[in-house]
């Protein structure tokens, strides 16, 4: 392996674990849900999901899921305490 690589892994590693690091514009994931597959959008601070419960509620297991895994990556929002509440 070239020495260049190897500094650019080890670079690569420090910033994944400097979380605060990455700033998300926009995404789409596909989550694969127990009922089928789901295509959740993350667009400026604002988060969708195909599913008919975010058609009802603008929230869901899908867009807090992903909220959770890139927790501090992303703008967290309070709508989901009201939903819980």
């Amino acid at each position: 392996m070239q020495s260049g690589m190897i500094g650019k892994i080890e670079k690569a590693h420090r910033y994944a674990a400097e979380r605060d690091r990455f700033d998300f514009q926009s995404m789409v994931v596909t989550v694969h849900g127990n009922s089928g597959d789901h295509t959740v959008h993350y667009d400026g601070d604002r988060w969708s999901c195909d599913c008919d419960y975010y058609q009802l509620q603008r929230t869901c297991a899908h867009t807090m899921s992903l909220e959770m895994l890139l927790e501090g990556m992303v703008p967290h929002h309070d709508r989901h305490a009201a939903a819980v509440a």
